[in-house]
């Protein structure tokens, strides 16, 4: 069976567009934007968000790098593995780039058993809370657990609702990436 990575994007502003890019001020007036306009599901953000974004990030390449991985740059551009199409309502002209997860350098990419965030701050006795994991780590997981997709399409079991890949490294995006 073939795997797939998924980036949920608008049309109005590209793919791969990324806040950790951004000084924190202007992510700050980037949020400012989306709440004002209060119909991206970004709107939500807490104001404190860049921050522990931030912290998170920098967790997650610090285990990953423990783990052999190799990334090229401080913060990932973020996608799912395997399809979650419910995300497409996060934006007003959602669309996605899928790419086969085989083509991807294994060495560039980590993996949390649910979106970043929950993973790393939610507490509670899932084996895989606070973890990230590399490729052959992150399928065995599925194997044990399943795909948070199908059995968690509505979040009512918990936070993970998809297994996110972190993609250290512009360059294995290179084709998709906005110019």
């Amino acid at each position: 069976m073939d795997l797939y990575l998924y980036h949920y994007y608008d049309a109005t502003t590209g793919p791969f567009q990324n806040l950790s890019a951004l000084s924190v001020e202007e992510a700050l007036q980037v949020q400012r934007r989306l709440k004002q306009n209060n119909n991206w599901f970004a709107s939500q953000r807490a104001d404190d968000y860049m921050t522990i974004r931030r912290d998170l990030e920098a967790r997650a390449r610090a285990l990953f790098t423990a783990k052999g991985g190799k990334p090229t740059k401080e913060y990932p551009h973020y996608m799912t593995l395997g399809s979650c199409e419910w995300i497409m309502e996060w934006y007003p002209n959602g669309k996605v780039i899928r790419i086969l997860l085989d083509d991807m350098q294994p060495e560039m990419m980590s993996f949390t058993y649910g979106d970043l965030f929950p993973t790393m701050r939610y507490q509670d006795d899932k084996p895989y809370r606070g973890k990230v994991y590399v490729k052959n780590e992150i399928l065995q997981l599925v194997d044990e657990f399943g795909w948070p997709q199908d059995w968690n399409k509505d979040g009512h079991h918990g936070p993970e609702r998809y297994i996110e890949v972190q993609v250290w490294d512009d360059r294995a995006l290179g084709p998709f990436m906005k110019s």
